[in-house]
């Protein structure tokens, strides 16, 4: 649309000394005649454009001319940069416009010091290593979203078994280090949280929805966890082997020296795969003292992983 077009030029030239009309016609896919009458547009409204020519010219704003920044401080502008560039690390690309018009706003006598404010602080939620088909999720889903279409897929549940799906997304959820979907779903006629890993043959369905006001108390991604009545508390022994990864995974105050250079800590999680897998992943770093039936388990879980390996040999497997 050429208004969101004549606003993006606007906040470049807030935001650059110069910049040429060629380059804006290739950033935009126009031509560069199209580019000189959105000039006169911005002209038009009140808003100074000087054209230089010869070598090293190219358009900019009269020098002086800012926007008006006295709606935010620089602090609040340089949390909402930080923030932006978090969102930006996995699929957020869509935020770069905004960044610079952020930064449109700093004055030049303030650059540095905005510069040094948002570098204090990074939070990257991109995995290490690529995960392109996540991020093509990704991208469908903030597009059904945006449209307020349905979308299907098919579900692998944590038990391995494969069922069609038709859901109503509402939200994108990061938790952890995993994606979740949380959504209507047709087949179970209620809300339902599905992580996105699990999904196969995702595509949007041509069928719209109307979006219901859901409060937020009824969401599910944090109420769980901090319900002790769903908890198990769990008494975990890092012999010194494992005293790094104890301090990988837990904070200080929750770690008690055993006096041999390990630690006991207990923990309180959900008693489900995740938390079996979750501690078989430290291997024999850790062992669990408490309680006696997930032991047990694991000694169970553990005693059939070895016999799939053990039978490599005698299969001739590798």
């Amino acid at each position: 649309m050429k208004i969101d077009r004549l606003l993006s030029i606007v906040i470049l030239l807030i935001n650059r000394p110069l910049i040429q009309a060629k380059e804006l016609a290739d950033m935009f896919e126009v031509s560069v005649r199209t580019i000189y009458r959105d000039i006169e547009s911005i002209n038009g409204a009140g808003i100074p454009v000087v054209t230089y020519q010869g070598a090293g010219g190219g358009i900019g704003l009269m020098e002086g001319y800012r926007l008006d920044r006295n709606l935010l401080t620089e602090h609040e502008l340089a949390d909402i940069f930080t923030a932006l560039q978090s969102v930006s690390s996995y699929g957020g690309g869509e935020h770069s416009l905004l960044m610079e018009k952020i930064s449109s706003v700093i004055p030049p006598s303030q650059s540095a010091a905005f510069r040094s404010k948002t570098a204090q602080l990074v939070v990257d939620f991109s995995p290490w290593g690529m995960q392109k088909p996540l991020e093509e999720r990704l991208a469908l889903l903030k597009e059904a979203l945006e449209e307020s279409v349905a979308v299907t897929f098919e579900y692998v549940a944590a038990s391995g078994a494969v069922s069609r799906r038709s859901v109503e997304p509402y939200t994108l959820v990061l938790k952890g280090p995993s994606w979740y979907l949380y959504g209507f779903c047709s087949e179970r006629g209620d809300f339902r949280l599905f992580k996105l890993l699990r999904m196969k043959s995702l595509v949007k369905e041509e069928r719209r929805y109307v979006r219901q006001d859901i409060p937020v108390k009824e969401l599910p991604w944090s109420s769980g966890w901090a319900d002790p009545s769903g908890t198990t508390p769990v008494v975990l022994h890092f012999p010194a082997a494992g005293r790094h990864l104890a301090e990988d995974y837990f904070d200080y105050s929750e770690l008690h020296p055993d006096g041999d250079g390990g630690y006991t800590v207990t923990v309180y999680y959900p008693e489900d795969n995740w938390l079996y897998g979750f501690l078989l992943g430290f291997g024999p770093l850790a062992e669990v003292l408490e309680p006696e039936h997930i032991r047990r388990r694991l000694g169970e879980i553990a005693t059939g992983i070895a016999a799939v390996y053990s039978s490599c040999g005698d299969s001739g497997k590798t």
